[in-house]
């Protein structure tokens, strides 16, 4: 794959070295370079220029980075690799010690899995053109009392790529989770779930949209702490090729005697009977000119749409010839 994606833009005339850089909320930059070596068919992937570890716990231990990186390629090589230790072979990776993604053994480390690795993801995919920023976050909710806790994640927008609208409502990336359904829901935890929709126009513009967020409201019943920890509150989720960046998300507590509460994108904050939860998670980045219109899906305008294929695909087949 290193040595096609080299080949390819030597052939156009561009350098065989690629970057991007992109930011976690609190301004923390991640940066990456991409040094193609053409003969060998390697390359450095090298982070030199990301932020130092924070107070917080962003910070993303090596491991993450390097799992990011390996689910990356394994998506660019478009056809199914066995997961294993050999898909780094032709690969060098220089992480700063120090930095956000290798961070000191006494740091705070939760945030990594869930938040940092998804800016890792868009940062490779964003260096590569291979498509826009996701959502970038697996909005991560928590309730909790003496003798109840709930934990959820929260889906969001996909961000589109050269063929392809982004999904909308979609877990994507560093996160597949599925959330609880509504009747589960609502008879086992002292919640009600007001609204639960799609958040239309939230997806970037672009020759080819990004997918949308989703809009989520819990009402509460009984008096408990609500936690949140989520991403792309300040930063939007980048376009591509002239795409729009996706909406960002937003974190909103309604009181029950109508004060609205800008909650941020991380805190814990006590909630009681009749508040309300408004949770607005970001829409994926478009990708190419909004003012280009997309060609009709299987035309030969759309180069870059690749046929279904993998183990899944052929899998599903057999189920179905049956």
């Amino acid at each position: 794959m290193l040595r096609a994606f080299g080949t390819s833009r030597q052939a156009k005339g561009l350098p065989l070295e690629v970057s991007a850089e992109d930011h976690m909320d609190d301004g923390s930059p991640v940066r990456l370079r991409v040094q193609i070596n053409l003969s060998q068919g390697s390359a450095v992937f090298d982070f030199s220029g990301t932020g130092p570890e924070v107070f917080g716990n962003l910070n993303a231990p090596r491991a993450i980075t390097l799992s990011a990186l390996i689910y990356c390629l394994r998506c660019l090589v478009g056809r199914d690799i066995p997961l294993n230790q050999g898909c780094l072979t032709p690969v060098r990776v220089v992480i700063p010690k120090g930095s956000i993604l290798d961070p000191s053994p006494e740091a705070a480390v939760v945030g990594g899995n869930v938040l940092t690795s998804q800016r890792v993801v868009d940062v490779i995919l964003g260096a590569f053109g291979a498509c826009a920023a996701s959502q970038g976050c697996m909005n991560n909710v928590t309730l909790g009392n003496a003798h109840m806790g709930y934990y959820e994640t929260v889906a969001g927008g996909a961000g589109a790529g050269p063929g392809w609208h982004g999904r909308s409502g979609v877990h994507s990336h560093m996160t597949n989770t599925r959330i609880t359904d509504p009747e589960i829901l609502e008879s086992r935890y002292p919640v009600i779930l007001r609204r639960f929709e799609l958040r239309l126009g939230s997806g970037g513009r672009g020759r080819f949209r990004g997918g949308d967020g989703v809009v989520r409201e819990l009402q509460f019943r009984e008096e408990a702490l609500l936690s949140v920890l989520t991403e792309r509150r300040a930063f939007q989720p980048y376009g591509l090729h002239g795409g729009e960046p996706g909406a960002r998300g937003l974190n909103l507590l309604i009181r029950k005697d109508g004060r609205t509460v800008n909650l941020g994108g991380k805190t814990s904050v006590p909630v009681y009977p009749g508040d309300v939860f408004c949770l607005h998670t970001p829409g994926g980045g478009g990708y190419g000119d909004p003012q280009d219109p997309a060609p009709p899906p299987g035309s030969p305008q759309q180069p870059s749409a690749f046929p279904e294929r993998g183990s899944v695909y052929e899998y599903r087949r057999a189920q179905e010839a049956v």
